[in-house]
């Protein structure tokens, strides 16, 4: 297998974009430097020196020309701007799955493009990430090669032993990426970086970094800086980077946000697999006196403790937590006879000694924090627990087997032991948990309804081969629990990944028995795997950003045999198996994006409307603005729609749904963009519960003839299921003119400036202060002896246009003064405006054409495809639908499916499925629904419909109003004959009636 990369996924080149956006301006250009190399004393006399050349990258932007592209980018992404250039960090908020990684590698390769940065250094927080990023560097070497016309590149393992590397990253004039982990550059006494060394020449390596002026890429931030001054970010300080960019889902410090995507974004647009949890909690278990301890305290000479005990209340019993004293009689607090003669007794406070005195009849016991007395056999629960995750295992293969996907499974543990021992002699042993792992898979493989996954197999040996651990292994081979603290167990955690982290296809082929997994902190973060459907945590989640760092080791989209990302909820779901209730995960998971991201659910800043779409008389496209997006949110304030810290109120949802929302005249035209801004902060995001997913079947008419095979859906299906190619036909005059068009109206490029400031200095016992005073001024500078670079090479490069179109377009617009004045700017400036024009053209010009008709979408294939959803998300006992219930996504569909059940013109529709494609030049298209509607009972009517929100333009996202552009044409070229079918576009079902009439 090899993995297919999509280079034109929007929500990655916008992040990439904002990146390169922050250095708008900047020209393309390096530093150069000499590198001596110190040798021996008898060779100095013979009059012997060798030198190289290191070459650097270098910034020629001012702080006030970095800030204001900083602003501009974060109004575009919708984010709160910056005032002031408080360092040199950058941010990039990308959720778990979205292809972080693949991100801020092709950011390198367009940063070089772009202005000529050519030194990178990558740091990671651990092995694993690290041996993922060395992974990704090379799968993805021949994609970027493609893209980047074969731009060599060097990338490499920084190794202690092999310092000369560090040499060849400073000479080379080549893209040099160096991955580094945390642990090896923040010790300053040990670390070989901060010292001499022949290898490099006698230069003290770090000093090789420092005076390139790296690019640092920081992956996962909050692994990485030991927070603000601790030893990771002084670290990544030492090595004087131009500037640093961090990427994660998952950050603490949050620096200049340039920008985000967000779990809920991810979610919405289904780039991530949708989460449902299959809950193993504990009822009725109340025939013991059960007590476990949560905390002690010890506040002004009170010492307490809170357990949790089952307490008897006017419903019955229910475990609750309670604090309780030395001496307490639990019979008493608890009301329960069964706790007769149970008393605490002492309670110890001392830091890291914490316990409690419990005494019983006949004895006592010490309960450290987090440990019961008098629970249910733990691994009994843990048997049940692994028998599920087997189950939700092999239900999965049975449908995606078949479209050449494989399952993988992944169980998160406490400790070695529990999944391996060793004997006296040092030979393995298996633990309880593969032991029961086991016992179960043979037990559930042997279940008839599984029999098809085990033809010609043997259960006793495939039982041992499905399964297997992945710990720190020692020197001798053994598996051992161990932090990577220091270069030993680095060491020891890098021989574990070979299979999981080297060879990431061998384990998603076939022919790799290999489907379940044991880990525990080893691949908290950082191991990624797309084919892993079920997670099942047989330890306790701790911190919530454990639980979701934990349930991003199975976020990814999945992929086939071909290496293919395969999209879609349907087939992309992520079990979670967790010992809490369903709810109770999804209120710690929603709380844990809140504290993680920033994100508060129900919440509305003053800035969230600034990145809005508008248009001006001329045309052109602006944005709202902060001060404007401040002005709505006071409207909505004084309406009662929120309170004073943006709280969304009940009545806003109601005006939400029933489309009353009164906004001030001057925003109208951004109606239907603000209404989707609320939306998304009203919502949630939503945790699915496993048991209340749901087979949808087929719906049969009264005779118990299956809807789908009758004669008026047939009629339906015949007008909207043949396929379909297209070409794209460019009006070449036309898209130049509209080049030369925009061209002319673009903003005057700006002159290269001098920034002057002055400052009082003032010396005392604390250091030295600066305070800024007045005097600031701005002087524009004439630079005649710029070097102006190849203008068209550059813009051919980066619009594909022939180099005679390229010039038509520059002579025609008047602008080449502007190319003068600030070249890189221009440059830039004009490649955007050409591929937007570009983008439209693409769309205006293309041309459907039936491909004949033999090649169709077969009816037989509803019946072979099964389909399935959850009951909080399904209209159920349709009438009308071929399916007996309708799954929705939005409330928007819900309302619609519900409007076309009510309606007596409709005779039946389909909700169509994920199958149902039309291609298009930006990726598959699938509309919603397939509608036969009778007028008059007596002229019939065939509709396709794509439901939307918003029938604006400008609020859709340029990429999906082109597909339904695409979607148009296509049915069109369907619709000769009789009676063709309609595409529509419809907020609601009263615009298909709109249609009727």
């Amino acid at each position: 297998m090899k993995f297919h990369f999509e280079p034109n996924l929007d929500y990655q080149l916008q992040a990439i974009e904002s990146v390169c956006d922050l250095f708008r301006g900047q020209e393309t250009c390096r530093t150069e430097f000499t590198v001596t190399m110190k040798l021996p004393e008898q060779q100095m006399t013979l009059g012997v020196a060798e030198s190289d050349l290191g070459v650097g990258n270098r910034l020629t932007l001012l702080d006030d020309q970095l800030l204001d592209n900083l602003k501009d980018v974060q109004l575009r992404n919708g984010l709160k701007p910056s005032d002031a250039l408080a360092s040199g960090d950058f941010t990039v908020e990308m959720e778990t799955g979205t292809g972080k990684t693949y991100v801020y590698l092709r950011t390198i390769f367009e940063l070089n493009k772009r202005y000529g940065f050519s030194k990178f250094v990558i740091v990671v927080p651990s092995v694993a990430i690290k041996e993922g990023v060395y992974k990704s560097l090379q799968i993805t070497e021949d994609h970027f090669k493609g893209i980047y016309a074969g731009v060599p590149v060097d990338f490499f393992l920084y190794d202690s032993s092999k310092l000369g590397q560090v040499r060849n990253f400073a000479t080379s004039s080549n893209i040099q990426i160096m991955v580094v982990t945390v642990g090896a550059i923040n010790k300053k006494d040990v670390n070989n970086l901060y010292k001499d060394s022949e290898k490099t020449g006698g230069e003290k390596p770090i000093d090789l970094i420092k005076v390139t002026r790296p690019i640092v890429i920081v992956d996962e931030p909050q692994s990485v800086d030991g927070g603000l001054t601790g030893a990771g970010k002084t670290a990544l300080d030492a090595m004087g980077p131009l500037c640093t960019l961090r990427y994660s889902a998952t950050h603490v410090d949050k620096h200049h946000m340039v920008y985000r995507l967000d779990a809920l974004d991810a979610y919405e647009r289904k780039l991530v697999k949708q989460i449902e949890v299959a809950a193993a909690t504990l009822e009725y278990a109340y025939n013991k006196a059960f007590v476990r301890l949560l905390s002690v305290s010890n506040k002004r000479g009170v010492i307490s403790a809170k357990v949790e005990l089952d307490m008897q209340i006017a419903t019955g019993v229910r475990r609750q937590e309670v604090t309780v004293c030395d001496g307490d009689d639990l019979e008493q607090t608890t009301q329960r006879e069964i706790y007769a003669n149970y008393r605490i007794g002492n309670i110890h406070t001392a830091k890291g000694k914490e316990f409690l005195e419990l005494r019983y009849p006949g004895g006592e016991t010490y309960l450290a924090i987090g440990q019961a007395y008098g629970d249910v056999d733990p691994l009994a629960v843990k048997r049940q627990m692994i028998r599920r995750t087997i189950i939700e295992h092999l239900e999965k293969e049975k449908v995606l087997r078949p479209k050449g996907i494989k399952v993988l499974s992944l169980f998160f543990i406490d400790s070695v032991e529990r999944y391996r021992q060793y004997d006296a002699d040092g030979n393995p042993v298996k633990g309880d948990y593969a032991r029961i792992f086991e016992e179960e898979y043979q037990r559930v493989a042997n279940q008839p309804n599984y029999q098809s996954l085990f033809t010609e197999v043997d259960l006793a040996h495939a039982a041992e081969d499905v399964h297997n651990g992945y710990f720190s292994i020692d020197k001798k081979g053994g598996w051992s629990d161990t932090a990577e603290n220091n270069a030993g167990n680095r060491e020891n955690a890098e021989r574990a990944y070979n299979l999981i982290m080297k060879e990431k296809e061998k384990l998603l082929d076939f022919k790799t028995p290999l489907k379940f997994i044991f880990s525990h902190s080893a691949l908290k973060e950082g191991w990624d795997n797309p084919n892993v459907f079920q997670i099942c945590a047989l330890r306790e989640i701790g911190t919530e950003r454990e639980r979701r760092q934990t349930i991003g080791r199975g976020l990814r989209l999945c992929v086939n045999q071909d290496g293919e990302r395969v999209r879609g909820f349907e087939i992309n779901r992520l079990t979670v198996i967790a010992t809490e209730s369903y709810e109770e995960f999804a209120e710690k998971l929603q709380t844990e994006i809140e504290v993680e991201t920033g994100i508060r659910f129900g919440v509305l800043e003053s800035h969230q409307f600034a990145a809005i779409a508008v248009r001006a008389a001329d045309g052109s496209l602006t944005s709202l603005g902060v001060e404007q997006s401040e002005a709505l949110w006071k409207h909505l304030k004084a309406a009662g729609h929120i309170d004073s810290k943006g709280k969304v109120q009940d009545s806003l949802k109601l005006a939400l749904k029933d489309g009353t929302l009164a906004l001030p005249e001057a925003f109208e035209a951004q109606r239907g963009q603000i209404a989707e801004v609320l939306r998304k902060v009203s919502g949630k995001l939503e945790i699915k519960n496993a048991d209340e997913r749901k087979t949808v079947p087929l719906r049969k008419d009264k005779d118990g003839k299956a809807v789908y095979l009758s004669d008026d859906f047939k009629a339906l299906w015949d007008r909207i299921k043949h396929k379909t190619t297209y070409r794209v036909q460019f009006d070449n005059a036309k898209l130049l003119e509209d080049c030369i068009a925009e061209l002319k109206k673009a903003p005057a490029t700006a002159k290269t400036r001098l920034q002057w400031r002055k400052a009082d200095i003032s010396i005392g016992k604390s250091g030295v202060l600066a305070t800024e005073k007045k005097g600031a001024a701005t002087v524009v500078l004439d630079e005649s002896d710029i070097e102006l670079p190849d203008l068209l090479t550059d813009l051919q490069d980066r619009t594909q246009l022939t180099r005679r179109s390229i010039i038509s377009i520059l002579t025609g617009s008047g602008r080449l003064d502007d190319f003068k004045r600030n070249p890189q700017q221009f440059i830039e400036q004009t490649a955007e405006i050409i591929n937007r024009c570009k983008r439209l053209a693409l769309v205006d010009g293309i041309k459907y054409q039936k491909i004949g008709d033999e090649h169709f979408y077969a009816q037989e294939l509803f019946a072979k495809d099964e389909l399935t959803g959850y009951l909080r998300n399904m209209l159920q006992d349709t009438q009308r639908s071929i399916y007996e219930h309708v799954i929705y996504d939005s409330n928007t569909e819900r309302d619609f499916a519900d409007a076309l059940e009510k309606n007596e013109g409709v005779v039946l529709y389909a909700k169509l499925p994920s199958w149902f494609k039309v291609p298009t030049p930006l990726g598959p298209y699938n509309p919603d629904w397939a509608i036969l509607f009778e007028q008059d009972g007596a002229q019939r009517l065939y509709f396709v419909v794509e439901t939307k929100s918003s029938l604006f333009t400008d609020d859709l996202r340029d990429k999906e109003s082109a597909k339904i552009e695409c979607g148009k044409a296509h049915f069109a070229a369907l619709g000769s004959g009789d009676n063709p079918a309609k595409y529509l576009v419809a907020t609601s079902f009263g615009d298909v009636l709109k249609a009727v009439e």
